[in-house]
């Protein structure tokens, strides 16, 4: 007798799974595949209208057919009808108004038809009494309801036949609404996600076209390897994480991040931004999350790219409604939830990117969620000018161009406004009639991005005075201020909602600024207004954005950065963008804060009246870049530092 089987050992690990994938093959006869969802067929007025009117043909049709009204001739009162009654041969009538239609005992003719139905009106001026005796004489049946009563069956298709084709109709569409949207009920295709895929043959972005943040790069190499080679993972026991999060300022290029990985591992690509979830109607967002997630299954391995994370993602129970009812958090939960539920070998990786991290719910961050957190900073030098090398590479450059240089005057830029400079410039070139981009034409496409439009103003000498002097002070102290930026560029020409612009920028990226660099800041905002002074012996109106400059950097080293001996080494406010009201904002007392507004006016006293003592012993300096400015209206960074008689150890054209 053969040996019955033995039961596996639990000590004996299970064989390896040599498969390459996420999913089983379904059997050959198709057991095992999934079952095909029945075509959707989109919403379509015209389509609807048309069926409509088929309807109704076919309402009109069977009532033809199964009960088709009497063809009755229609005779004059006189002869016809009073003879015929006379003759004895009306067997019956009926009246409505002065309508009558009834029955003749046989057929008559009139005008080539011939009928036993017949129909015909009572002249109003006719004897009543005289017709009624008449048909009386001759054995008419006068019925008091028309002869012919429409049956059952007529009555129910006159009236209800065109009402339960519509209703049938309508129950049909919810029907096929509701089986096309994976079961939604009556939500039908409104729970249908609305994310947009793109086929990993259509997937053309790639890391070449990603320049600048090389160190989010490198933290999604990582995925893109499991993605095409998940097998070397799972036999190491290792779990690729589920869900990465991209965050950073607008235009660091978090979407082209996404977009490159889908494209480096050669699977499909959902995108959709998280507002698409949220409509009117409750649980439509939450429907639409299962649909995303269920056709991103299905097409796995894929990659789920979530933008705007934060419009769904902030965490719940500050909205000021019941949690539970509020469709927001309903589909920030499904979301939790789908992340939760799906296996993690099942190849689906959600991407997610946003501005603001600091309003996430803290579920969506823990390990199992959004495990790896990448952020995408701005790009340095180094980082600008690769970006400048993708951005134009079908653009024709002219020998004149140096990207590095162009790379050093564009602090503080990132990849979206970078790719604004190089079409600009290229506009720039088309407009001027040029075969390539020059030189100028990007330094115009900077100053425009920068400083505003030129606008054509026509000011009056007094003006042009004011505003010169007032951009020579920006200038001087700016050139004479150990710590302070650089002078670029310096222009009396309007530009934007600036009468006049005097442009500093550092030489390398500054990510850390000194007390002494903070104070040389101010007396470069604090310039203008005391060079107006000293010439003219009054203010104007045109410092109103230097004093809101000089009151943000002075509110700055006291509140925050502990940059006063009487203050010290605390934080008197909260951080940026955060309500008094949060955690994070650190209460203080009335005395601290009449303390903190004496420091921050002391600092920015003592500075002006630095300011004001640097421009009176340098008079001729300031007057002599004035009466440039009224000669040429504006003057580059060579040019300016020429006229004011100063020398700069380095000199870095800006153009």
């Amino acid at each position: 007798m053969a040996d019955s089987p033995r039961p596996p050992d639990p000590r004996t690990p299970p064989p390896e799974d040599k498969r390459r994938g996420w999913r089983v093959s379904p059997a050959p006869d198709g057991r095992g595949a999934p079952k095909e969802r029945p075509p959707m067929l989109p919403f379509s007025w015209r389509r609807f209208l048309a069926i409509l009117a088929a309807l109704f043909l076919v309402n009109w049709l069977i009532v033809q057919l199964v009960a088709p009204p009497k063809e009755r001739i229609s005779v004059p009162y006189t002869p016809t009808f009073v003879n015929q009654v006379k003759a004895g041969n009306v067997k019956e009538i009926s009246a409505e108004g002065d309508t009558v239609q009834g029955e003749f005992d046989k057929e008559v003719s009139w005008e080539g038809d011939k009928s036993k139905d017949f129909k015909t009106e009572i002249p109003s001026f006719a004897n009543d009494n005289a017709l009624s005796s008449l048909l009386e004489e001759n054995d008419v049946v006068v019925n008091a309801e028309p002869p012919g009563e429409r049956s059952l069956l007529e009555t129910i298709l006159f009236s209800f036949g065109p009402t339960i084709l519509l209703v049938a109709l309508f129950v049909w569409l919810f029907r096929r609404a509701a089986s096309g949207a994976g079961g939604g009920g009556v939500l039908g295709q409104f729970g249908r996600s609305r994310a947009r895929r793109v086929e990993s043959s259509e997937q053309t972005v790639t890391f070449a076209d990603v320049a600048g943040i090389d160190d989010a790069k490198e933290e999604l190499v990582e995925v893109v390897d499991f993605l095409k080679n998940p097998e070397k993972y799972q036999q190491l026991g290792a779990r690729i994480p589920r869900g990465v999060l991209l965050s950073g300022p607008p235009g660091t290029g978090k979407t082209l991040l996404a977009r490159a990985v889908a494209g480096e591992a050669g699977v499909p690509f959902f995108s959709a931004s998280a507002s698409e979830f949220i409509e009117a109607i409750v649980g439509v967002g939450a429907s639409r999350v299962r649909d995303l997630f269920k056709q991103a299954e299905e097409a796995a391995p894929a990659i789920v790219f979530i933008d705007e994370l934060d419009a769904i993602g902030g965490a719940r129970g500050r909205s000021g409604t019941l949690g539970g009812h509020d469709e927001r958090e309903q589909t920030l939960n499904q979301i939790l939830t789908e992340m939760d539920g799906f296996d993690p070998n099942v190849g689906v990786i959600v991407l997610a990117a946003t501005n603001r991290p600091d309003v996430l719910d803290p579920a969506l961050l823990r390990p199992g969620r959004f495990d790896r957190r990448v952020v995408v900073s701005p790009p340095d030098g180094k980082g600008r000018e690769e970006i400048l090398r993708v951005h134009t590479r079908s653009v024709p450059l002219a020998d004149d161009v140096d990207l590095e240089r162009l790379a050093q005057t564009t602090p503080g830029m990132v990849g979206a406004d970078i790719a604004n400079l190089v079409n600009e410039a290229a506009l720039l070139a088309a407009r001027r009639g040029h075969q390539s981009v020059q030189r100028p034409d990007f330094t115009d496409a900077l100053e425009k991005i920068v400083l505003g439009t030129a606008r054509k103003l026509v000011l009056s000498e007094a003006d042009r005075r004011r505003i010169a002097y007032h951009e020579s002070g920006h200038a001087i102290v700016g050139m004479l201020t150990p710590g302070a930026d650089p002078v670029r560029k310096v222009s009396i020409i309007p530009r934007g909602q600036a009468l006049g612009v005097t442009l500093s920028t550092p030489e390398d990226d500054r990510f850390n600024y000194s007390e002494d660099e903070l104070k040389a800041k101010i007396r470069v905002s604090t310039g203008g207004r005391a060079a107006e002074e000293l010439e003219f012996g009054e203010s104007t109106t045109g410092a109103e954005s230097d004093i809101q400059q000089v009151t943000r950097i002075a509110r700055g080293m006291v509140e925050r950065w502990g940059m006063s001996e009487k203050v010290g080494f605390l934080v008197v406010a909260p951080s940026d963008g955060m309500s008094p009201l949060l955690p994070g904002a650190e209460p203080v007392s009335e005395a601290t804060h009449e303390l903190v507004d004496a420091e921050v006016r002391r600092i920015v006293d003592e500075e002006l009246e630095a300011t004001r003592a640097l421009l009176s012993a340098n008079r001729d300096k300031l007057d002599a870049l004035a009466e440039a400015l009224l000669e040429r209206e504006t003057l580059d960074e060579a040019e300016a530092y020429a006229v004011a008689g100063i020398e700069r150890g380095r000199v870095l054209s800006r153009s």
